[in-house]
């Protein structure tokens, strides 16, 4: 009863269901590599692997997640930028293994976001922002917001997995008026980091 119960909670959009299926298949195997994750999102596309390796940063356990799911989306990010799509990452980066617990605090943490996303998802909106070229145009953005969610700032990332997040889900769900609204957080997340870090210098600088 509780398995079915937990079934249709975990229910809803593409994003939802998807995100579902990979703790599913992490739970079958006692947990995943990032390229595991990666590989057993098929030809997910590049929507998909922005959120996963995105979302990991909001998970509130010790870890250097941010520094490493940055760091791979980072390298992703670059591949799409340059039109390679075939997802290569550095040994260390892909061998890294997370218990089957990590994956389920994802979708559990992820959940809140991802459905307030879905919920505004009409697809089919400026359809010219879900283009097969478009993640090309969004590698270099993705990327810049990709090293501000790796960098060591205190609550510095959590603007920049928000946007990740509702430009992903608007790929993954054809909305490109979604999309736009995740280039205008982009932006305020870009100027944000660059604000912290202002203001990071300026103590240190004092000290």
């Amino acid at each position: 009863m509780a398995r079915g119960a937990d079934k249709q909670e975990r229910s809803g959009g593409v994003a939802s269901t998807m995100l579902s299926r990979l703790v599913v298949t992490a739970e079958r195997r006692d947990g995943l590599t990032i390229g595991e994750a990666l590989d057993a999102m098929g030809e997910s596309g590049f929507g998909f692997v922005m959120l996963v390796l995105a979302l990991p940063a909001l998970i509130p356990v010790p870890g250097p997640f941010g520094l490493v799911f940055g760091s791979a989306l980072a390298i992703v990010a670059l591949q799409f930028a340059v039109g390679i799509r075939s997802l290569w990452l550095p040994f260390f980066l892909r061998s890294r293994r997370l218990p089957a617990s990590v994956f389920q605090l994802l979708e559990r943490h992820a959940r809140p976001l991802v459905r307030r996303t879905e919920q505004a998802i009409q697809p089919g909106r400026f359809k010219a922002l879900t283009g097969r070229a478009l993640p090309c145009c969004l590698g270099l953005p993705v990327f810049a917001l990709a090293v501000a969610i790796a960098l060591p700032i205190p609550f510095g990332n959590l603007i920049p997995v928000i946007a990740i997040c509702v430009m992903a889900i608007g790929l993954i769900e054809k909305d490109g008026l979604v999309v736009l609204l995740g280039m205008l957080l982009t932006v305020a997340a870009l100027a944000v980091t660059a604000a912290l870090l202002r203001g990071a210098a300026s103590l240190v600088a004092n000290l």
